[in-house]
């Protein structure tokens, strides 16, 4: 009888060894049919819930992509690795592709998506209002990011819609790299600063400052973060770029679709170190500003505001066609 229940043992190692060796080898020969993509983000920020849920929810490989996420602070260090070939796609503001375009580079970059449709800055004052106003920023130094950057060139647009004078009336610190705001601000300087969540929301409890306003709610409608390639790479991988837009309108779609601690909860290990509450608090305050918009897609209207904003702060001098930067316009 020993023998027997031996010789079934036996039987079922090797069949399970077997089911191993044939779903590893299944597995490689799925991974070794998905197509890499190296995608180049300018920051690592709750505002780009969308695509995160994307990666964690396995549609980046559903539609045939292994999705390769590196970060490069600031859209001037993506831009310049999507020119060099470090990276096939770029996420970040749509004034870069701007910026290249009239630097008169052969090869320039297309826009082909959207992720964001508002600033997604918040502002943190060093005091406590009780009833902020932006009438309270003048005279005050202000921590706002790289000059000419979509989050600096936005503020400043929202100030002078109010009324105020970016030049004049408040001081924009804009020596402080983008990596380095919520240390320096932590650090002692400024009076104000710009932040992204989760940076917002751990300057805030760790007592260091108090969340006052949103940027994006004072800034309107724009492309404010986009995809963007090369147009050689466009025309070489267009249903790369089809099946990678697919993806990220599913990630939207799941955004829209379920609730604040359900979208915290799937794209929570994108950020080890903050809270599920924490997460959950800044997807609320993103939702409540309308941050996301429902489609990839996004109008010439919001194009031109985006130069608008440019133009009002002397970084542009005329407008670009919106069909010469719009890949499949």
């Amino acid at each position: 009888m020993k023998k027997v229940w031996l010789y079934v043992g036996g039987i079922v190692v090797v069949f399970v060894v077997a089911c191993l060796v044939l779903f590893t080898f299944t597995k490689k020969d799925n991974d070794s049919n998905l197509k890499k993509v190296r995608l180049a983000e300018v920051a690592h920020t709750i505002f780009y819930a969308p695509q995160y849920v994307a990666i964690e929810k396995g549609y980046f490989k559903d539609l045939g992509i292994d999705l390769d996420l590196t970060l490069a602070s600031g859209a001037d260090k993506v831009t310049a690795a999507v020119l060099a070939g470090d990276a096939d796609i770029g996420f970040c503001g749509s004034e870069a592709t701007i910026y290249v375009y009239n630097g008169g580079t052969d090869d320039y970059l297309k826009t082909f998506a959207q992720a964001t449709q508002k600033d997604g800055t918040f502002l943190v004052s060093r005091e406590k209002y009780k009833d902020f106003k932006l009438e309270d920023l003048k005279g005050k130094t202000i921590i706002g990011g790289r000059a000419a950057g979509m989050p600096e060139m936005t503020f400043e647009y929202a100030l002078r819609q109010n009324g105020i004078d970016p030049t004049k009336d408040v001081n924009i610190d804009t020596s402080v790299a983008f990596a380095a705001m919520s240390g320096s601000f932590i650090g002692g300087n400024g009076d104000f600063v710009t932040l992204f969540e989760p940076n917002a929301t751990q300057v805030e409890q760790q007592g260091y400052g108090h969340v006052v306003a949103s940027v994006g709610k004072l800034g309107g409608v724009v492309p404010y973060t986009s995809y963007s390639a090369k147009t050689s790479y466009l025309k070489k991988n267009k249903e790369v770029i089809k099946n990678f837009t697919k993806a990220i309108q599913k990630g939207l779609d799941f955004v829209h679709n379920h609730s604040d601690k359900e979208v915290a909860e799937v794209i929570l290990d994108q950020f080890p170190d903050t809270s599920l509450n924490d997460i959950e608090s800044a997807v609320k305050r993103y939702r409540e500003i309308e941050a996301w918009p429902k489609t990839t897609n996004f109008s010439k209207e919001s194009f031109d505001h985006l130069q608008d904003i440019m133009i009002d702060a002397k970084a542009l001098e005329k407008k670009v066609s919106y069909s010469d930067l719009m890949y499949g316009k």
